[in-house]
């Protein structure tokens, strides 16, 4: 019996890593592009400049069936203990429904603000670009493991992550938005933190980022 264990084990290890092979040629460009065209994709966008030598980035897109001003009033504002992030709001927002209208007191947004990125408020993105009805980029800066932000650009600790989450706006024909949403990051140690970029982070953003276009395009169809 114990004889067939390695030649079971070489198996399992070569059936993991031909699925590995798989997702990472087929199913990951996709992952990574969701909804996006080759030109969004391939393009820069403001606030790319923030991490210049990523190791992680995304581009997802949707149309959304309002014009620019419209849906701007909804993006700024996201945030927990504001509007929420308009996802699975018991995965992000504590568990408290999102806005399901324009809130005047929080239409009020200028760069450098923090937006809470959970309900306790202990950690939040910053608003890094910010051009009305076109850019709004946020920018996340976290110590690893604990989840806890620092403030300094220039001297990251030993683990870290920096990511942003852009959200760019451009006129559609019909009075619609084209939203693309592209993040960019960099994180240290690379050899930790890639294997949980490339099998959690990566399919959650697809996750939340979807259903974050989905409601966004039912408030704005309501709302209409």
């Amino acid at each position: 019996m114990s004889k067939h264990r390695p030649r079971a084990g070489r198996r399992s290890l070569g059936v993991a890593t031909a699925a590995l092979a798989l997702y990472g040629v087929f199913l990951r460009p996709r992952v990574l592009t969701w909804g996006a065209t080759g030109e969004e994709a391939g393009r820069g966008y403001p606030g790319d400049d923030l991490v210049p030598d990523a190791d992680a980035s995304s581009t997802m897109a949707t149309t959304l069936p309002a014009p620019p001003p419209a849906v701007w009033g909804w993006l700024v504002q996201m945030g927990c203990n504001r509007g929420g992030w308009y996802s699975w709001d018991r995965l992000d927002n504590g568990g408290h429904p999102s806005a399901e209208r324009i809130v005047e007191q929080w239409q009020d947004l200028h760069t450098g603000r923090h937006l809470d990125s959970l309900p306790s408020g202990d950690a939040w993105f910053v608003v890094a670009v910010l051009e009305p009805e076109r850019t709004l980029v946020l920018r996340s800066l976290t110590t690893l493991p604990s989840g806890r932000p620092y403030d300094r650009f220039d001297a990251p600790p030993r683990a870290y992550t920096d990511a942003i989450w852009g959200f760019h706006l451009r006129p559609e024909p019909g009075g619609r938005t084209r939203l693309v949403v592209r993040t960019r990051g960099r994180s240290r140690p690379r050899p930790l933190t890639r294997p949980m970029d490339i099998l959690f982070w990566e399919p959650a953003h697809l996750i939340m980022q979807t259903r974050q276009f989905h409601n966004l395009r039912t408030r704005l169809s309501t709302t209409a």
